[in-house]
């Protein structure tokens, strides 16, 4: 399959490293103009340099700003007015005892996974509407299917995700646009590194403690290890794809075959 995205110029949110930069390298190298977004603007001029090493060809642009907040959104949309394709993958995860979860937490929580979505499918998706073809990604989670009880808050986020992606994409029917979420399973990722050595301990070397981890803490994996960023970017190029025009509205999984079924 070849997939050709010269064309398109692409938005992926909390892509200095990690999920995101995976998924911005993968579309840069499908031929999209990408677009990095972060809050510090060493780490995204650092991530800019990854993705050039990458792909030496890339076309990539930075924006600093915080999307959390109406400014920071504001601030993308004046410094990339149009995006064919958004990639929303912005997110924070961390335990925390379930009635120990404050309301400050909560807040933080769906202002960053949820409604700094919100506010940037707001912002483009009209733009795709009226051009007849775009495509918006939201990364969820596993967590919102199989909430974790050291992480409800967070669960609760992405499920609030996938609610929003089925909206957004009856709101774009017959326009060209797909919306679908992406259900990602556990992932390697140097964030993930520290809360699974927070959780199996820092004893042991990373192949051991991550193996530890998904079977003391995520039994039902079917692959027994964590994802690499990389798998989850193959399917968001190909979702991102003229191939997956027919595919929308759906939470499209890429989680070690972690969930059992997704239940409506």
């Amino acid at each position: 399959m070849h997939i050709d995205l010269s064309s398109r110029t692409a938005v992926v949110t909390g892509s200095s490293q990690g999920i995101g930069l995976a998924i911005a390298t993968g579309l840069a190298r499908a031929g999209a103009r990408t677009v990095l977004t972060g809050r510090g603007e060493e780490r995204l001029r650092q991530a800019a340099g990854s993705l050039i090493e990458a792909v030496p060809a890339a076309d990539v642009a930075t924006v600093t700003c915080d999307l959390t907040t109406e400014e920071g959104a504001g601030l993308l949309g004046g410094a990339v007015p149009d995006a064919d394709i958004l990639v929303n993958n912005l997110g924070i995860f961390g335990p925390t005892e379930a009635l120990d979860i404050t309301d400050d937490q909560w807040r933080e929580y769906f202002e960053t996974n949820v409604l700094s979505a919100v506010r940037l499918i707001r912002a483009y998706l009209p733009g795709m509407k009226e051009r007849g073809w775009g495509r918006v990604l939201n990364i969820a989670s596993d967590s919102a299917l199989v909430v974790p009880v050291e992480m409800i808050h967070y669960g609760t986020s992405k499920t609030a995700l996938l609610a929003v992606s089925r909206g957004f994409a009856k709101d774009a029917s017959g326009a060209g646009v797909t919306v679908n979420s992406v259900i990602a399973g556990p992932t390697h990722t140097p964030g993930v590194e520290d809360f699974v050595y927070d959780l199996v301990g820092k004893d042991s070397p990373w192949d051991e403690a991550q193996r530890e981890f998904m079977r003391l803490h995520r039994p039902q994996s079917l692959l027994g290890r964590l994802i690499e960023p990389e798998e989850i970017a193959n399917l968001v190029v190909y979702l991102s794809s003229a191939q997956a025009s027919a595919t929308t509205g759906a939470a499209v999984r890429v989680d070690g075959g972690y969930v059992d079924s997704i239940v409506p």
